[in-house]
């Protein structure tokens, strides 16, 4: 399974290096500043780690969606 994590604000290079399985896009202006994380999740209890690293870093995840194919 393929996800996308919406997440608030710019992330910095240095805090993206804790998500290596995941690309990194910011999403592109007029948007509010936003990151865009997408990659593969491997079943429910990677998916709930993820959500547990994103918290613990201080990252607020404004959106998840798995995506199709």
């Amino acid at each position: 399974m393929r996800y996308e994590f919406r997440i608030a604000g710019l992330v910095s290079e240095a805090l993206a290096e804790a998500f290596p399985e995941f690309d990194r896009v910011p999403v592109p202006v007029p948007v509010p500043e936003e990151t865009l994380f997408c990659g593969p999740v491997t079943d429910e209890a990677h998916l709930y780690g993820l959500l547990v690293r994103f918290q613990s870093l201080g990252l607020h995840v404004l959106e998840m969606r798995q995506l199709p194919g």
